[in-house]
């Protein structure tokens, strides 16, 4: 780990790992201005993002690698957001077929991709070079997530 500006993290694929990981990012996070409801969106996000790296790039195994980068950025017209990166070292996968399933069929899990790329301003996908997969996720301190409870939207 490291301070200032850009965390970086690395840990093993053990769901274990995340609630402390949950925690030192709300940390970070808060530490630099970005309010309760952006903190809350940003660790769903990379909660997501890091379930699936473990689901499905290394198969449930808990001693596979990931590493973590959070860096403040500048967006467009100098507008603060923070770039997350998440890389593994798992299986890779064509990212044009990263794609949730039709939010139309009604059942439990599989949302995880529709859930990353609400609390984000940006989500890109591609494969690892040496192999396994690199997530960019970007998030501007202007993004609210998309919620639609009452009809009326966020």
């Amino acid at each position: 780990m490291s301070g200032g500006d850009r965390l970086f993290i690395e840990l093993r694929s053990d769901p274990g790992e995340l609630l402390p990981l949950r925690r030192r990012i709300q940390e970070w996070s808060q530490e630099r201005g970005w309010s309760e409801q952006q903190i809350s969106e940003i660790v769903l996000a990379l909660d997501e993002a890091l379930t699936n790296v473990i689901r499905h790039g290394y198969g449930g195994a808990t001693d596979g690698r990931i590493e973590l980068t959070l860096e403040q950025i500048d967006g467009p017209a100098d507008e603060a957001g923070l770039e997350i990166r998440v890389r593994d070292f798992g299986r890779q996968t064509d990212p044009d077929r990263i794609c949730g399933r039709s939010l139309d069929d009604i059942r439990p899990g599989g949302l995880g991709v529709h859930i990353i790329r609400s609390m984000t301003s940006s989500t890109e996908y591609g494969r690892a070079p040496g192999g396994g997969m690199l997530l960019v996720m970007r998030k501007l301190k202007t993004h609210v997530a998309v919620r639609d409870n009452s009809g009326a939207g966020a």
